[in-house]
């Protein structure tokens, strides 16, 4: 098969080149200029498939939110060729045969790729840590506690050293538990006027200064799901300059909206940590640009409406995301703050790097799991077309611009028109 007259997405080169690409069995095995006969693209973007780290799927527990056949084809909608799922499932991925149940489902029903995370500690409750080694072995490609920080320093620290031995990747939630627990908004005026308990920024740098100093002490691999407040960037940056094995990622969501959103009492708006100032929200735009934050993720988290019809301190954190991701960060670029190759970078690229794999990039030999998109396409998001099973999108009744034509993974379309 192949590709012709795209406009191809290279994060690798930072370029955005007219040429064509050849498919043979599941691979890129040429690069070749436009014109050359095959699938015409009409000059839309071709680009590595997004990579979203942080997927939530509701099996085993929770399949009335999300199932691994909606997730899926939510994945392929919004060009995401690879799935990296939290374990915070119920129960808990914490151990190998959890796990495995976990990856057969995946094998048997879902197109794109799964790639499983496990639980950091058992139950995800911060006590005791997993056996890392026999989940690795099982298939985690990564360990978490999902949004619970493991408040225990000495439990941390163990795991940290454990996995450092196993080059096995720790993701942690970067936000101080005591300073942060009950808080459903970012402290200040607005929380104030609304009467809804807050959390200072500082909750996140205070947590990420403890997690990079453990850091320091161990030698582990440690990522930071979402840095959202201008506060903690000087640590990650002082944590890169000495050479620490330390990466960080945002939502889409944290980068697009702000804490004024929450106004009216939105509950699809809240999301955990909450949103945070414009002037945060800028500095996290330009901390991608510059490649100081290395992921961007959707952080898709489907609640059901009746854990989101409440009033908001009590109704449930969290919106999905994966079919918003591509639109939704395509605000930035035509914004002019990102370009292509930067959004995709974050969004393919360093993804793939992290976790160790080929794809994520347009050369030979990479994986062919490619997204076609069209980046000017206009449309109104109307929630309830959203192919997720839970309908929990901030973006609902927004306009917004970017559609996906055309999913592939291993060269086989999933997405799109025939």
């Amino acid at each position: 098969m192949i590709l012709t007259n795209a406009k191809l997405i290279n994060p690798e080169t930072g370029t955005e080149t007219l040429g064509a690409l050849r498919i043979e069995d599941g691979l890129i095995i040429e690069i070749l200029p436009a014109g050359s006969d095959g699938i015409d693209c009409k000059g839309k973007c071709l680009a590595p498939g997004i990579i979203d780290i942080g997927v939530k799927i509701g099996e085993p527990g929770e399949r009335h939110k999300e199932s691994f056949r909606t997730a899926g084809l939510s994945a392929a909608a919004g060009g995401v060729t690879t799935m990296v799922t939290r374990p915070d499932t119920t129960p808990a991925i914490d151990t190998p045969e959890t796990l495995d149940f976990f990856r057969r489902r995946a094998a048997d029903i879902v197109q794109v790729n799964v790639l499983p995370m496990a639980a950091l500690t058992k139950g995800r409750n911060g006590k005791e840590m997993t056996e890392i080694s026999f989940l690795q072995d099982a298939g985690a490609v990564a360990f978490t506690d999902g949004d619970r920080p493991v408040a225990n320093p000495k439990v941390l620290q163990r795991a940290l050293t454990y996995a450092a031995d196993l080059n096995a990747l720790v993701m942690a939630h970067p936000q101080e538990p005591t300073l942060s627990k009950a808080a459903c908004a970012t402290s200040g005026p607005l929380a104030t006027k609304m009467g809804l308990p807050g959390v200072s920024p500082m909750a996140e740098r205070m947590q990420l200064e403890r997690d990079l100093a453990l850091v320091e002490m161990t030698g582990g691999r440690y990522h930071a799901d979402q840095i959202t407040t201008a506060h903690s960037l000087p640590a990650l940056q002082r944590a890169k300059t000495a050479g620490l094995q330390v990466t960080a990622g945002i939502s889409a969501h944290h980068l697009t909206l702000n804490q004024f959103d929450i106004e009216g009492y939105r509950t699809f708006f809240k999301l955990k940590p909450p949103l945070r100032s414009e002037d945060d929200r800028l500095a996290m735009v330009n901390a991608v640009a510059e490649g100081l934050i290395d992921v961007i993720c959707s952080m898709h988290t489907p609640q059901d409406e009746e854990s989101k019809r409440l009033p908001f301190e009590e109704a449930a954190s969290g919106a999905v995301g994966l079919e918003t991701l591509l639109p939704a960060c395509l605000q930035l670029v035509h914004a002019g703050a990102l370009t292509l190759s930067q959004l995709f970078r974050a969004l393919s690229l360093n993804p793939a790097k992290l976790l160790g794999l080929p794809a994520g990039r347009l050369s030979i030999g990479a994986p062919a799991d490619l997204i076609l998109f069209d980046p000017d396409k206009p449309f109104v998001l109307n929630r309830a077309d959203l192919l997720s099973k839970s309908k929990n999108t901030p973006y609902d009744l927004r306009r917004m611009q970017g559609k996906v034509l055309k999913t592939f993974v291993a060269g086989q379309q999933v997405w799109g028109d025939k």
